[in-house]
């Protein structure tokens, strides 16, 4: 394996493969994911514009558009975010509504693939990557909705899948570092930043000779130095964050517990002292409310005193 270090892939995202001379890099990665030969046309504006003062941002990496008309978002996040899902159906969704143009008719809709590889873990599932896709199944037959061949014209797709936008979920850190197809040879790179010299996959040999670190100019590398001290810094403060919140919560737990310990305690005692002291001398000296008490001899069923 060569020891020469390349620089990260989010990084080239932003950098070096918008330039058309290294779009067979992102080529590669992309047809090897989709399972199909894929070719850039053009790289796209990568932040949707706010429409009111009260939208949101669609921020991703990469925007780009293939030989297809497909519109393909790449994103790449390492911070834990639970609400992630939401986050990719809303850049999606913004994605779809951006392309196309108000006299446009419904089929004119593009087909938005989002790519998300994710450092961090999302969801429960063994695997390190995920698809998504949409079909309809009939609730009493159980067949799939089909395209008629109508449809297949208009929309030149075989089926309803082929329409509707696809999610692939990248887990890296899942993937185990054995790379059995050259699928995972791209999963090895994105994880280890590395990529070993027997590898064959579409683009893998131009990204090991493209993202070399040492081909990168002075102001290029000082520049991304600072990305990676970013990121750094980023995944710190998370740490911080996250282990402080979850510090709190066990402490605050413990309190509860403790709490409900006491209160539960206080119960018992008043129980066995129904029989000898009246409500308010009980109240008084356990400390619990007056109607708290007189509550618990009615259940217990208790003459009082």
């Amino acid at each position: 394996m060569s020891n020469r270090e390349l620089v990260t892939f989010d990084w080239a995202l932003k950098r070096l493969l918008r330039s058309k001379a290294n779009f067979e890099i992102l080529e590669g990665f992309l047809s090897e994911l989709l399972m199909e030969d894929v070719t850039i046309t053009e790289i796209l504006e990568s932040e949707g514009n706010q429409e009111t003062s009260d939208d949101k941002y669609n921020r991703v990496d990469l925007k780009t558009l293939n030989q297809n008309g497909e519109v393909i978002l790449i994103e790449i996040q390492y911070e834990r975010q639970m609400d992630y899902l939401q986050r990719i159906l809303y850049g999606v969704s913004k994605a779809v509504t951006e392309h196309i143009s108000r006299g446009d008719a419904y089929s004119e809709i593009a087909k938005v693939i989002s790519i998300s590889i994710l450092y961090f873990d999302l969801g429960q599932g063994e695997d390190y990557v995920y698809k998504g896709t949409t079909r309809f199944r009939g609730l009493h037959k159980n067949d799939e909705l089909l395209l008629s061949d109508g449809q297949q014209e208009l929309y030149k797709k075989e089926k309803i899948s082929d329409i509707y936008p696809e999610y692939y979920l990248l887990k890296v850190n899942q993937f185990d570092d054995t790379a059995r197809d050259s699928l995972d040879e791209w999963i090895y790179f994105l994880k280890n930043g590395a990529i070993k010299d027997e590898f064959k996959a579409k683009g893998i040999l131009k990204a090991k000779a493209e993202l070399d670190v040492l081909k990168l100019s002075d102001s290029e590398r000082k520049e991304y130095e600072r990305f990676k001290e970013n990121l750094h810094y980023q995944a710190s403060m998370y740490e911080s964050h996250y282990l402080q919140g979850e510090r709190t919560g066990i402490e605050k737990g413990i309190e509860k517990g403790i709490e409900k310990g006491i209160e539960k305690e206080k119960l018992n005692n008043a129980k066995s002292l129904l029989d000898i002291l009246d409500d308010e001398t009980i109240s008084q000296k356990l400390g619990l409310p007056l109607e708290e008490v007189k509550n618990l001899r009615k259940s217990e069923n208790i003459p009082e005193k």
